[in-house]
C-alpha cells in the first residue's frame, strides 16, 4: 500500500505506530488508574488532559517555527519521540495523581515538540502529487499502533500480569521507535532560514510572508469544525448508555481503529486524484452523518455500524487534511504552518469538550451530537466558499518544495 513512496515516509511510519502502540497501551487505562488505584477523582482527570493538551498545542506553534529556521528537522523530531519514550513507562511509579499529570504533560511536551517538524519533514522528502497517499499513509501506520497498543495491554493483563508492569512494558515499543528514528530515518540539510530577513519591514522573514489568505482562511474553518469535534470519550459514553459492555468497548476502540489504519492510504491517494477540498467536503459530510447516528442509535449494534462509519471519516480525512497544509503553505513555513494546524485543531478540542459536556447536561446526547453534526456541515459550505484550492498537487508530479522525493536517504 506504500508503493512509490519515499523510504523516510514509510520509515516515519514505523516510527508512529510503534510510539502509538506504547501510547495505547497506557491511555486506555489511565482513567481507572487515577480514578481507583490513586483516588484522584474524575476532576483530576480532567485537569491532567486538559493541561497537557494545552501545553503540546501551544508548544507545536514554537517547535514549528523553530524547525523552518534550522537546516535539519530530524533532530527536534528525535527530541520529542525521546522524551515522550523516556516520560511515559515512568507511570509505572507513580504513586500519587499528580506524579501522573507530571509524567502525561512530559509526554505531551514530546508530542507538541515533534508533530509539527515531523509533518514538515513529510511533506519535504515528498512530491506534492504524492503528499495525500504520504499523509494518508503515515496515519494508516499511527491509527495501527492505537489499534495494536490496547490489544497488547489486554493481553498482558489477561496473563495475568499488574497494571504496573504493563505500563513498564510500554517502554518496549517506545525504545524500538527510537531505534528505527535514529539509524533509519535519514534527512538532507537545508538552507536554514534566517529569523529576521534584512530589508523587510520590522524585520519580517519570509515565514510571515508565506502564510497566505488561503492558509489561514483553511486554519480558521478547520476552527469551525473542531469546534463540532469534541472529545471522543462522549462517544464510548454514548456507547456504554446504548448497551454496549464495558468489556466490549476496547475491542469497539480497536475496530475503529483498524478502519481508519485500512482506509486511511486510499483516503489520501483520493485527495491526490480529486482535489483536497472534493475528499474533505465528503469526509466532513461523513462525520456530520456518524454524528447524527451516534445521537440516534439506541441498541449495541447502532453503536458498532456507527463507530465504522466514524472510522471512515477519518481515513478520508486525515490525509488529505495535513497535504492540505503542505499545499497551502510556503515553502519556507511548512514547519510554522503545520505547528498552527496542530495547536488550533488541539487547543479547539477543549471549548468543544465543554460545549458538548454542557449541552449533554442541559439538552441530552441527542442535542449535544447533533450540533457537532451541524458545525460539521457549516465548516463544509465554509471550506467551499472561502478556501482556495491549492494549485500543481492533482495529476502532477513536481517534486514538494525542499526536496528531490527522491529521498536519497544520506548519513544522518
Amino acid at each position: 500500500m506504500s508503493s512509490g513512496l519515499p523510504p523516510t515516509v514509510k520509515r516515519l511510519g514505523v516510527v508512529s505506530f510503534l510510539t502509538d502502540a506504547s501510547s495505547e497501551m497506557i491511555y486506555p487505562l489511565l482513567p481507572d488508574f487515577v480514578t481507583r488505584v490513586l483516588g484522584g477523582g474524575p476532576a483530576f482527570l480532567g485537569l491532567i488532559e486538559g493541561a497537557a493538551e494545552t501545553v503540546a498545542s501551544l508548544l507545536k506553534i514554537v517547535s514549528g517555527r523553530l524547525s523552518d529556521r534550522l537546516p535539519r528537522r530530524k533532530p527536534l523530531v528525535v527530541a520529542g519521540y525521546g522524551l515522550s519514550s523516556v516520560m511515559r513507562p515512568l507511570m509505572a511509579l507513580a504513586r500519587a495523581p499528580w506524579h501522573v499529570l507530571a509524567i502525561r504533560t512530559a509526554d505531551r511536551i514530546g508530542k507538541g515538540t515533534r508533530s509539527a517538524p515531523r509533518d514538515a519533514l513529510l511533506a519535504q522528502v515528498t512530491p506534492a502529487s504524492q503528499r495525500g497517499a504520504a499523509y494518508g499513509f503515515h496515519r494508516a501506520l499511527d491509527n495501527a499502533g492505537a489499534m495494536v497498543g490496547p490489544l497488547v495491554a489486554s493481553g498482558l493483563l489477561a496473563w495475568p500480569l499488574p497494571l504496573r508492569t504493563v505500563f513498564a512494558l510500554a517502554a518496549v515499543p517506545g525504545a524500538l521507535s527510537l531505534l528505527v528514528l535514529l539509524f533509519a530515518v535519514h534527512e538532507e540539510p537545508r538552507a536554514a532560514v534566517p529569523a529576521h530577513r534584512p530589508g523587510t519591514r520590522d524585520g519580517a522573514s519570509d515565514q510571515g510572508a508565506a502564510l497566505g489568505g488561503g492558509l489561514k482562511a483553511y486554519l480558521a474553518v478547520l476552527a469551525l469544525f473542531t469546534l463540532g469535534n469534541s472529545s471522543d470519550a462522549f462517544l464510548l459514553l454514548r456507547a456504554r448508555e446504548a448497551g454496549v459492555s464495558l468489556a466490549a468497548v476496547p475491542l469497539l476502540w480497536a475496530a475503529h481503529h483498524l478502519v481508519k489504519s485500512a482506509l486511511g492510504v486510499a483516503g489520501g491517494k483520493l485527495s491526490d486524484r480529486r482535489g483536497r477540498k472534493a475528499v474533505l467536503v465528503a469526509g466532513w459530510a461523513v462525520y456530520a452523518l456518524a454524528y447524527a447516528g451516534f445521537a440516534l442509535a439506541q441498541r449495541p449494534w447502532h453503536v458498532w455500524l456507527v463507530f465504522g462509519l466514524y472510522g471512515f471519516y477519518f481515513a478520508l480525512t486525515e490525509g488529505a487534511e495535513r497535504a492540505l497544509v503542505a499545499d497551502l503553505a510556503g515553502s519556507a513555513a511548512t514547519g510554522r504552518a503545520f505547528g498552527l494546524f496542530h495547536a488550533i485543531t488541539g487547543a479547539m478540542l477543549l471549548p468543544a469538550s465543554l460545549l458538548t459536556g454542557w449541552l449533554w447536561q442541559r439538552a441530552g446526547a441527542p442535542a449535544a451530537l447533533l450540533t457537532g453534526a451541524a458545525l460539521a456541515t457549516v465548516a463544509s459550505l465554509c471550506l467551499v466558499a472561502f478556501v482556495p484550492a491549492p494549485t500543481g498537487t492533482r495529476g502532477t508530479s513536481a517534486p514538494a518544495p525542499g526536496g528531490s522525493g527522491n529521498d536519497p536517504s544520506p548519513v544522518p
